[in-house]
């Protein structure tokens, strides 16, 4: 059985901590799982958000993971994140993904519905 967890809400909700949470059990039990960050979960792969020192940073605790992060690429360069190819290809000064986050298309989204045999969204 494999797993596709989808993460659309936003790093700020306690959802988003929720699907954390749920790969890091998934993990610890070796199944198999993929994730893809969509909609307002890309923001999660803003290398310039800002958190408060006495608070977790779930970018990082996604990172710790040592896994593929696929984020949506039309909605991450819709909310102001993006890499240094799409910075070039845009004429962007700036890039701001985070370190271990990949830019992809919605193709892969689509294979990876198609190939799990469960979906979660949060």
């Amino acid at each position: 059985m494999s797993t596709l967890v989808l993460i659309t809400a936003a790093p700020t909700s306690v959802h988003a901590w929720h699907a954390l949470g749920l790969v890091q059990a998934l993990q610890d039990k070796n199944e198999v799982f993929r994730v893809f960050f969509y909609q307002d979960a890309v923001h999660v792969a803003n290398d310039l958000q800002w958190v408060p020192d006495d608070q977790r940073r779930l970018t990082q605790e996604w990172q710790k993971l040592s896994i593929r992060l696929p984020v949506c690429v039309s909605a991450a360069l819709n909310r102001g994140i993006t890499d240094e190819e799409n910075a070039k290809r845009h004429q962007l000064t700036h890039y701001n993904l985070a370190q271990g986050f990949e830019l992809v298309g919605l193709g892969e989204l689509a294979d990876a519905v198609e190939s799990s045999t469960r979906l979660i969204q949060f």
